[in-house]
This record gives structure tokens, sequence and C-alpha cells, in this order.
């Protein structure tokens, strides 16, 4: 009985400390976010702030921008990513907690700059379009696809976001292209250059129908800033939805945190944006984590109110994880008095074998020695039988086999008076 006990024990044990290690996250999550000074690391430290609250660290890994973002996601060196919208990743790599905010591609000229409003015409120009490996620069090779431009009709350079605007101050660009949220940090110094100015394209509809994954979004007047009021009137850009990607083996608790600081970041009014439009599961291009989805759908459950984070986060999972606590060790608990009980009578049990063999033999008419060993056998087991230490609901069937075993010895007493010549004994009255 203990045996069995033990071994119950084992198995819950073994059990609950399985569900504990599968449902924990891991402490630490790798974030690829951008290079340093730009709104990507912002982002991915506003993140860290609000993981910390639940002890998890987020490692910020600076890159040179999406492009490599989803290179490092797809060799696995990342947990998750920022992606600038039209960045390619492998499916089976990757999935979307959903686009995060717009990203407008934004052109800063110098005010005195006379650059045609429809760039199908820009030739001859010095155009800072981004550094290789950064979403900008595959952002504007596309524009560029989509205008007609060729890379021999201008000049490209690969000047940091924060210097960029010095250079156009000096007459060293000619337009300055940036793929960023319009309250960048680094852009916030630009709008408060009296010298410099946001060109208004021409025909942003059309362009954006022939850029993937690109949209339309207006900035009021005074969006940018208000002192000095930029813009002037209300101006459309071309704009992309950034995404937060994650690899698709993620642990659900730290999707879950991912998310939740996502909708907590996001999910207000923006000066572009309405309140509640991001994050959003549409137009993401990948498939989106079920998790994600279901709490930028339906928000997080009441277990959150009750139960750790980690736990809540993943209700499906622990119910899944105690189905064989349900299915095998609660029955197991409840055959275990059937089994202590078969045990018990088994002790006595299998003896039975050995009485029966003896009582065969004793139709074949042994001989005297025979019946003297067969005598000698019954007395051991008889000794076995005594010897049982049994409770007493059990005590009954050691009593009759004790019973059953008298009634042979006396059987082989009666068989050896015969053969000694004796009488039979009176069985009647």
């Amino acid at each position: 009985m203990r045996l069995w006990i033990m071994i119950c024990v084992a198995m819950v044990l073994a059990i609950l400390t399985a569900i504990v290690v599968q449902l924990h996250p891991p402490g630490t999550v790798r974030l690829a976010s951008g290079p340093a000074g730009g709104a990507y690391v912002e982002e991915a430290e506003d993140y860290a702030a609000i993981l910390a609250r639940d002890g998890i660290q987020v490692e910020i890994i600076k890159t040179a921008g999406s492009v490599e973002n989803a290179q490092l996601l797809e060799e696995g060196q990342v947990d998750a990513a920022f992606l600038q919208g039209g960045i390619q990743v492998d499916k089976n790599s990757a999935e979307a907690l959903g686009a995060m905010f717009y990203e407008p591609v934004i052109f800063l000229v110098r005010n005195d700059a006379v650059i045609p409003g429809n760039p199908a015409l820009w030739r001859g120009l010095r155009i800072n379009s981004g550094a290789e490996g950064s979403g900008t620069a595959a952002t504007f090779r596309e524009f560029e696809r989509a205008v007609g431009l060729s890379l021999s009709d201008n000049t490209h350079l690969s000047i940091p976001y924060g210097e960029a605007v010095s250079a156009l101050l000096n007459g060293q660009l000619d337009i300055a292209v940036y793929v960023a949220p319009i309250e960048a940090p680094y852009l916030q110094d630009a709008y408060h250059e009296p010298d410099l100015r946001v060109l208004e394209l021409d025909h942003v509809q059309a362009i954006s129908r022939r850029l993937s994954h690109a949209t339309v979004v207006t900035v009021p007047t005074g969006g940018m800033s208000l002192e000095p009021v930029h813009p002037p009137r209300p101006v459309d850009l071309i704009a992309l939805e950034a995404r937060l990607v994650v690899r698709p083996d993620l642990h659900p608790a730290l999707v879950n945190r991912l998310t939740m600081a996502a909708i907590e970041l996001y999910h207000q009014q923006g000066i572009i944006t309405n309140s509640g439009e991001f994050p959003s599961i549409e137009g993401t291009g990948l498939t989106v984590n079920n998790t994600a989805r279901q709490l930028i759908l339906d928000g997080p459950s009441t277990w959150h109110n009750w139960l750790p984070y980690w736990v809540a986060a993943q209700i499906n999972r622990v119910l899944l994880l105690f189905l064989p606590f349900f299915f095998i060790v609660v029955p197991l608990f409840r055959l275990l008095p059937l089994a202590y009980a078969y045990i018990m009578r088994w002790r006595v049990w299998q003896h039975y074998p050995e009485i029966r063999q003896i009582e065969e033999e004793l139709g074949n008419h042994p001989s005297p020695e025979e019946l003297r060993d067969m005598q000698t056998h019954l007395n051991e087991l008889d000794e076995r039988l005594a010897g049982l230490r049994l409770p007493a609901a059990y005590r009954q069937g050691q009593y009759d086999a004790r019973l059953h075993l008298e009634l042979v010895q006396k059987r082989i007493s009666e068989m050896q008076r015969l053969a000694d010549g004796g009488e039979p004994v009176s069985t009647g009255p």
C-alpha cells in the first residue's frame, strides 16, 4: 500500500512540476529595435519599462533597422522585433502581434529648395535615403520604383538620422527621407528649424496604391509643432504600419505581456490615429498570434484579476496540462482502495494453488511416504497462513483458507490410517 501511495504522490509532484516549468516564462526577452537614437529604440525602451513591472528584462538589440531585424528573427537570434510595413520575413519564422503605429514617409527639404512635388521628376538630387539594412532604405527603393525613378537618377547618401538636419541646413543634402512616427525625437528638432519644411508630394493617393502595405494619413495643422505651427495646413503623407513580430515559439506569457504593453502604448488617440485604432490585427502581412488576437479583440480575461499573469495569460494551457491529472491521477486514487483490497486478498489466494494441487494428488492413491510429504507441506502452508498480518476486514479470507487446509489435512490423516490397516473414522451418527 505504501508503495502505491508513494507512486501516486510522485506522479502528482511530477505533473505539478511540469506544469510550473511549462507555464512560467523566461525572465528575458530579446527585442530587435533599430539604430541608436532611432524611434524603434525609443519604443523598445517603453516596452522594457512596462515589462519590468512583472520582473521581465527586455534586452534591446540595436540594429541597422527592419531588414536586419527580419534576418535576426529568421535566424532565431532575437525573440521579437519591430518591422516596418512592407519588410518581408519568412512566415515560418515569425508571427505578428499586430500592427502598432503609423510611420509616415516624410521628406524634409530647405524652405528655399525648388524641388518638384511630383517625385517622378526628381533628377540630380542628393537624397539621404537610409543605411543598408534599414527599413527606410528598403522603402525608398520601392518608392523609386513606384514613381519610375532609377538608382542613377539621383545621388543616395546614408547619413545618420540625427545628422541629416545639419546636412540639409549646410547644403550637403537636398532631401532627407524619414520613415518614422511623426513624434520621433530627431524629427522634433527638424520641426523647429525655420529654414526647413516638409515637402508636400503630389499624387499621394496614386503613389500609395503603387506601394505595398502603404496608406495615406492626414497630419492636421500644427500636428507636428504648434510653435512654430507646422504644418501650416493639413498635409497628406504616405504611411506604413509598423508591426511587432515574434518567433512562433515565444512563450505565451511573454506574448501576453508584449501585447498588453502594446495596448497600453498605442490604444489611445494620437495626432494621426483614432482611439482604439492600434494595435490592430489587420494589414500585418503575417499570421497573427492567437494570444495577441484574443487580447486585442476581447481584452484580458477576468482571470487576470485573480491569478498571476503567467497563469492567467495561458489558462487554456493550464487546463490542457491538468488533463493528465484529472484523467490519470484522479482515477488512480479512486482505484487505490480496490487495488489495496485485491493485494490483501491475493496474499491469501496465492496459497490456494498449492492446496488444490495436493487435493488433486490425493485422487491418485498416493503412497504412505507421499502422504507424509503432503502432510508436511500442508503444515508449512498453515504456518505461512497463520503468520500473515492482515487488517481485521480481510482476516475472514485467512480463516477460510486455514479451514480448507485443515479439511485436507484430516483427509490425509484418514488415508494414512487406512494405509496402516486401521478402521475408517465414522463421520455419521
